[in-house]
């Protein structure tokens, strides 16, 4: 993470005049990169990850961060010139606007979260390292792609209007609900990797050593936590939703201010042109 941060303000302070249009990054987008960055770390890098393989409302915190709050922060953060400087790629280019089409991005993302929380999917994919990372590495990008049309500035990647952007957002909170709904309301533990002894072990084999965990007596998640596995699992479908809407609140309460300022500024500008073109009075 050190060397991400290194590279992003060696590039955006230091050599942008390499790139084509390039300017020196304003302090609002390394605040917004900076931030992404060290929130990424904190939900993958720390204590955090291992929480959430022991537990599932912190693993439902972890999945809420990465994807509803990193994304757009991650897009805020990277000046227009150097995004214009990657998506000129010409393979990348092409994907970029297929991925990135609202309807594609809102299915392909909320598609894919939701068949990741199918049990025998979960639990299959929450045992194999590889699988785990290459599963959660496509759902990342899958939630870039759902944010771009949303929040990035570059005017020939603009897709939707405000109102539009509004209806975008609704839409991505509905699509969401149904996989939070089967957590929240069903009346027993789903997943065997959190609430079956074994199959917890073998998850957390992806961030313990075995070793270590065959020299500790634990009986299961319940050994970390003071509430029932089934609240464990209800109350992790809450805050999934719980961020889910705080997130998309904020930015529908941006699109539609975003709106209704573009509105004024149409309106005081056809006012000004039909002031000029009216008849002037004859002296």
């Amino acid at each position: 993470m050190a060397a991400l941060l290194v590279a992003y303000y060696l590039i955006v302070f230091k050599y942008y005049d390499r790139f084509k249009e390039g300017v020196p990054a304003t302090r609002k987008q390394a605040v917004y990169f900076t931030s992404a960055v060290i929130v990424l770390y904190i939900i993958k890098g720390s204590p955090v990850d291992l929480m959430a393989h022991i537990t599932f409302y912190m693993h439902m915190i972890q999945m809420a961060v990465l994807y509803l709050v990193v994304p757009p922060l991650l897009i805020f953060g990277l000046p227009d010139w150097l995004w214009r400087s990657f998506l000129s790629l010409p393979v990348v280019d092409p994907l970029f606007r297929f991925f990135t089409k609202p309807l594609i991005a809102l299915i392909m993302f909320n598609g894919i979260f939701s068949i990741y929380h199918i049990p025998l999917i979960f639990d299959f994919v929450k045992t194999d390292m590889w699988l785990h990372a290459g599963y959660t590495t496509v759902l990342f990008i899958l939630a870039m792609f759902m944010w771009w049309p949303l929040v990035n500035k570059l005017e020939e990647y603009q897709t939707l209007s405000g109102v539009k952007k509004m209806g975008y957002i609704f839409a991505d909170g509905v699509l969401i609900t149904p996989a939070c709904a089967l957590i929240i309301f069903a009346d027993t533990p789903m997943y065997a990797t959190f609430s079956d002894p074994n199959a917890w072990g073998e998850a957390l084999k992806l961030c313990v050593p075995p070793t270590m965990l065959s020299s500790l007596d634990l009986s299961g998640p319940e050994t970390f936590s003071s509430i029932s596995l089934l609240h464990d699992q209800q109350l992790g479908g809450v805050i999934m939703k719980v961020i889910q809407e705080i997130v998309y609140g904020i930015f529908l309460g941006y699109a539609f201010f975003q709106w209704f300022r573009n509105e004024e500024d149409h309106q005081a500008e056809q006012d000004a042109i039909n002031l000029a073109s009216a008849p002037q009075p004859i002296k």
